[in-house]
């Protein structure tokens, strides 16, 4: 009864059975004293100035609240360790102990232990759903001869070819001329106004240039070409570090994972940098990458403008591009951002063995 009942209501209930109870008295004492009018008797008696009524009436509610507290232990006390689990299975921690730890059996708590062994089910299903997205996401997907990565990567190839050998070039001749023409500016002694117009243009190219940097990063090819996922984080990290004017602080832990995951965190790294060159403006970036409690943990976080996650334009196509990717693998994706306060993306994909063949 009490689980489909709320406490708000059971107290209820339970303070007004009080009242009723309260009133029933009254009125069998009221009727033993042959006080045909008991009701007035409630009314009109009054203790220290307080109508008799309101006495009853406050008791009862003591009573509703004593309810309401009582049932909140009952039930943390029944249910408490329930919904620990049901937490710890939201955020991907499907082989954790505090999943895995069975609660003792007994009658008290029978209906209790059978939710138990129907979430005990629930999280081998979710590990076995798991393994198979990691399995079947590193199985190459053909499409008239080659895989779905291989056509992307030249794809990309030829895209920061194209923007390198054109865009790229021109942003930078263009740059060239126009500091030479400051220059000229300067020495002419042309008017002020003139030299704040060629300094905004200035920042114009040079935010064009950052852009055409964050693209360029961005479409560099998936593949670690062979490295490891450290060595592959770390070596973005250490190009973008001597390209870009931004502090860059890192710990990146050398973690083994199946090639499908290390390429998909790779790519999500990437993705996240140049999310954060082109929109976050800002100074300082750091990224974390271990293994904790089986579990591979990814943060980056960053110091820029931030944004307002509850608004439904928060989630841009490439926040949207990396959970469809995280999820793929059977990770989760937690993002926490304040407008000027910054940014702290946290991504969680849980270490499961591969099913067997059989299976």
């Amino acid at each position: 009864m009490m689980a489909k009942i709320s406490k708000g209501m059971l107290s209820f209930y339970v303070g007004l059975a009080a009242f009723l109870t309260l009133i029933l008295v009254m009125f069998s004492f009221l009727h033993a004293r042959k006080i045909s009018h008991w009701w007035k008797v409630l009314l009109e008696t009054r203790i220290f100035f307080i109508p008799l009524i309101l006495y009853i009436l406050v008791i009862a509610i003591g009573f509703g609240l004593l309810a309401f507290f009582l049932i909140s232990l009952f039930r943390r006390s029944l249910y408490g360790e329930i919904e620990e689990k049901l937490r710890v299975m939201a955020s991907g921690n499907y082989d954790s102990p505090i999943v895995t730890k069975e609660l003792p059996h007994s009658k008290e708590n029978h209906y209790v232990t059978r939710i138990d062994k129907d979430l005990q089910v629930i999280a081998s299903k979710m590990q076995e759903i798991s393994a198979e997205l990691q399995t079947l996401n590193n199985q190459p997907r053909l499409l008239e001869g080659q895989t779905k990565e291989e056509i992307l990567e030249i794809e990309r190839h030829r895209l920061a070819r194209e923007l390198h050998d054109s865009v790229s070039q021109q942003l930078f001749a263009a740059m060239m001329m126009l500091s030479a023409i400051t220059e000229k500016a300067k020495k002419d002694q042309v008017s002020e106004a003139q030299q704040k117009q060629l300094a905004m243009v200035t920042d114009i190219i040079n935010a064009s240039q950052s852009e055409m940097r964050a693209l360029l990063l961005h479409l560099r090819p998936v593949s670690l070409e062979g490295k490891s996922l450290r060595q592959g984080i770390e070596q973005l990290l250490k190009e973008l570090q001597s390209k870009i004017k931004i502090e860059l602080k890192w710990d990146v832990e050398d973690v083994s994972l199946p090639t499908a995951i290390e390429d998909q965190l790779f790519r999500v790294v990437q993705e996240l940098l140049s999310n954060t060159l082109r929109h976050a403006k800002a100074n300082e970036l750091e990224v974390y990458l271990h293994e904790i409690d089986q579990n591979v943990l990814l943060r980056v976080i960053d110091d820029g403008v931030g944004f307002d996650t509850s608004q439904p334009k928060a989630g841009s196509y490439g926040l949207m591009n990396i959970r469809e990717r995280i999820a793929a693998v059977g990770g989760t994706v937690k993002i926490i951002s304040f407008k000027g306060q910054g940014t702290s993306i946290e991504i969680k994909i849980p270490l499961i063995k591969p099913l067997a063949s059989g299976n």
